[in-house]
């Protein structure tokens, strides 16, 4: 356990980050501590940093998809033991004894706290968490990879468990981006119909090695009428808006158009398709450590792995430019490097 810990942090808003050093007290009752091996960066990160949702606090330190081995359990502490390579995803606490966590959905714990809000997170040497929010690592998965499991991949893995979708399931990807490329390899292993729809022609021959049996543009809407009341699932992972009614026309009866994207303008539906077809619009977090640990134990049994791209820590501006350009294919890493 140290007393201190040197991280890149941004002053305010927007701001480079830089190596600062953090004091720590005693590590709390039930907590580990762990040596960051590498942390994905995640568009959070950047909403974080820029305080698009008014809750950060500069000095910021981001990072809530780290990789790492445990090098201090707290008081209480008998589910982790030192030397075991954990990952720490978007939740670092929850209460564990409130209705919501006794039911199984501990990242809904009304107390829930975020590894980078209010406190630093993993583009740190070290990060901090709760032990039972420090998921061990499959040995067959990459510990320099596998970091964006830990809140992209649950997120989109988390509603292929939430509403028991089936193998012979008709599912549709909306985006094909950090998110998206998880979400057609999940759903193409789970052993669904994969539908990609994306807006960029460019995208179709990767949707299709990603997992898609089939891509369509997600601009054309009379490509897309041809398969309206044909899909059980869509899962929307961007952040803007959509022809909403349309999306809801390809539905079959008790499909479900789902969204992950954090859109910020209001969501337009008209009820009286949804109510014939009995169709849902919902909206889902990331998930719970046992929910975690299915996927993660479903990704070392069918080789599953995010696309990513590497850089070491100390080029973490230069990360974070390549991940505002739009260009990262699909998921930046950073691999730690201090000296």
């Amino acid at each position: 356990m140290t007393k201190s810990v040197r991280a890149y942090a941004a002053k305010s808003p927007n701001a480079p980050l830089e190596v600062m050093e953090f004091q720590w007290g005693e590590l709390p009752r039930g907590q580990v501590e762990v040596q960051v091996e590498s942390c994905g960066i995640c568009h959070s990160d950047l909403s974080m940093l820029h305080n698009d949702w008014g809750m950060t606090q500069f000095p910021f330190v981001g990072g809530h998809e780290a990789i790492g081995k445990i090098v201090a359990v707290g008081e209480g502490v008998d589910t982790a033991r030192i030397g075991q390579r954990v990952g720490v995803g978007w939740t670092s606490h929850s209460c564990m004894t409130c209705s919501t966590c006794m039911s199984g959905d501990h990242n809904m714990c009304a107390t829930a706290e975020g590894t980078i809000v209010g406190r630093h997170g993993g583009f740190a040497e070290r990060v901090r968490c709760q032990a039972q929010w420090a998921l061990p690592l499959p040995e067959a998965l990459d510990p320099l990879t596998s970091g964006p499991l830990f809140c992209g991949g649950i997120t989109v893995f988390n509603p292929l468990l939430q509403f028991g979708i089936q193998p012979t399931a008709r599912v549709g990807v909306v985006g094909i981006g950090g998110l998206g490329h998880m979400a057609l390899k999940f759903a193409r292993a789970w052993g669904c119909e994969v539908v990609a729809f994306t807006s960029s022609d460019s995208k179709r021959d990767e949707a299709m090695e990603l997992g898609a049996h089939r891509v369509l543009n997600s601009r054309d809407d009379a490509a897309l009428a041809p398969h309206f009341g044909t899909f059980d699932l869509i899962i929307s992972t961007v952040n803007v808006s959509l022809n909403w009614p349309l999306y809801i026309n390809l539905l079959a009866p008790r499909g479900r158009l789902h969204t992950v994207g954090a859109i910020a303008e209001p969501v337009a539906l008209i009820a009286f398709p949804m109510i014939m077809g009995q169709k849902s619009f919902s909206g889902s977090p990331t998930g719970s450590p046992a929910s975690m640990a299915k996927m993660l134990n479903f990704c070392e049994r069918h080789q599953i792995a995010p696309v990513t791209e590497a850089f070491p820590l100390s080029e973490i501006n230069k990360a974070f430019d390549h991940l505002k350009s739009g260009q990262a294919r699909y998921r930046i890493v950073l691999e730690s490097d201090w000296k």
